[in-house]
């Protein structure tokens, strides 16, 4: 196929622009650290008692899980009535309503928020399977890695973009003392919702409708659909060798991604005693850092190919795990997080770029597209609890960053094993 128009190619990557600001601003920057002053250590919720930070970690876990098991469904109905466009609505509108909402979450209405923040997680989640099965229907494979770095580029900026309006006018608020308490505060959040689902806008006028599985479509029953489709390509997956293998060593590389995305932070502020504007700051470095990151190693996987540029990207998170365990400093997170940076928009877009190249020729994309989003989301969950339980039973967060480690080198022992090249498909 040919690649779309440059208005859909843009179109496309807008929503990457949109829903980064949730990304950054709920998942990485102002939420947590709002959280951490206005949540009590103990909590009461849903007729419980929590510490802080463990509900902050179940809430998130709760959200993944939900998305992995839902999204299989969804995804091989939207494939079957060629309706992912509306799944990917409802869900951006999901999403984005529930940081909107988030604008309500004080000391009084402490449930209100961690519901929102469960909503919101669910609704980014829901809305990138469908997002990101779009691209082998737009784009021809050989400009699957120009795109897909195009796409997290315009993320990093768009996001970027926000956060400092929003810094600004939380600085100002401290500085000239307006008096405002944490309005500027929760005035981001429903910025973001509003960002979110204004610039969707563009994407949804020019992306076109997904074409339909017309033989699957004519299924009676959505859920029985959808269950038929996921066991189909539970089977399809099983024959595709080099599809197998690679979401087998993107399952625990990516863990190790994810869960540096999710503690870092939390890392920073406990082993180095950083403060709220360095940890910010910290952010803002590996945000920016990372749009010349995706487009420089998809630069260099044109000049050589996309398993070897994982490679060479996973070799240097080794790298980066070795640094943070013995760095003392905030100076010296300052480089790593730089480091991370430039790696971290690097493996993000190769990987979502290799794994539809990589596709057997389909219209079930959205399908395919979700045991992507399973491994992705199953690892985080995995990562992040491996990460909280070897920090404490075995003597800290520097231990766990080699668990961290661990997982990079599994995930580049296993990707030593997927080709490019095309391989025989097993037969029955």
């Amino acid at each position: 196929m040919e690649t779309a128009s440059k208005k859909v190619i843009r179109a496309w990557t807008m929503y990457d622009w949109a829903n980064s600001s949730y990304s950054l601003i709920i998942t990485s920057a102002i939420y947590p650290a709002y959280y951490s002053y206005i949540v009590p250590q103990q909590v009461n919720f849903i007729g419980r008692t929590y510490d802080r930070s463990a509900l902050a970690s179940y809430s998130i876990s709760f959200s993944f899980l939900l998305i992995a098991f839902l999204s299989p469904i969804l995804s091989s109905i939207a494939d079957a009535r060629g309706n992912k466009k509306s799944f990917m609505q409802f869900f951006c509108y999901l999403g984005s309503t529930a940081c909107a909402t988030m604008f309500f979450f004080t000391k009084e209405n402490i449930s209100l928020g961690i519901i929102c923040s469960i909503i919101a997680s669910i609704g980014f989640c829901g809305s990138i399977v469908f997002y990101n099965s779009y691209l082998p229907e737009i784009a021809h494979k050989d400009d699957h890695d120009k795109i897909s770095a195009r796409g997290f580029a315009m993320g990093y900026v768009g996001s970027v973009l926000l956060m400092l309006v929003c810094l600004t006018f939380i600085t100002l608020n401290d500085k000239l003392s307006w008096g405002l308490g944490a309005l500027p505060t929760r005035l981001s959040f429903l910025a973001v919702g509003i960002w979110w689902a204004g610039f969707a806008q563009i994407t949804f006028k020019h992306l076109p409708k997904s074409k339909p599985n017309i033989k699957e479509s004519k299924q009676k029953n959505v859920f029985t659909d959808g269950f038929t489709e996921l066991k189909k390509v539970l089977k399809e997956l099983i024959h595709y060798p080099r599809l197998r293998k690679f979401l087998r060593a993107f399952f625990f590389y990516n863990m190790g991604v994810q869960t540096v995305m999710y503690v870092a932070v939390y890392f920073a502020s406990q082993e180095l005693k950083m403060e709220t504007t360095q940890l910010i700051l910290t952010v803002l470095i590996i945000q920016i850092v990372a749009i010349f990151g995706a487009l420089i190693f998809s630069r260099i996987s044109k000049a050589t190919n996309n398993i070897l540029t994982l490679l060479i990207l996973i070799s240097i998170w080794i790298c980066i795990c070795i640094g943070a365990y013995y760095i003392k400093t905030p100076m010296q997170f300052f480089v790593l997080a730089f480091c991370v940076g430039m790696v971290m928009g690097g493996i993000q877009s190769m990987s979502r770029s290799t794994y539809s190249k990589l596709l057997p020729p389909t219209n079930d994309t959205a399908s395919y597209f979700s045991f992507y989003d399973i491994c992705e989301k199953s690892g985080t969950v995995l990562g992040t609890m491996s990460f909280g339980l070897v920090a404490e039973f075995l003597g800290g967060m520097r231990n766990s960053i080699l668990a961290i480690m661990s997982f990079f080198v599994i995930g580049m022992v296993l990707l030593l094993f997927v080709k490019m090249k095309d391989e025989p498909i097993i037969s029955d």
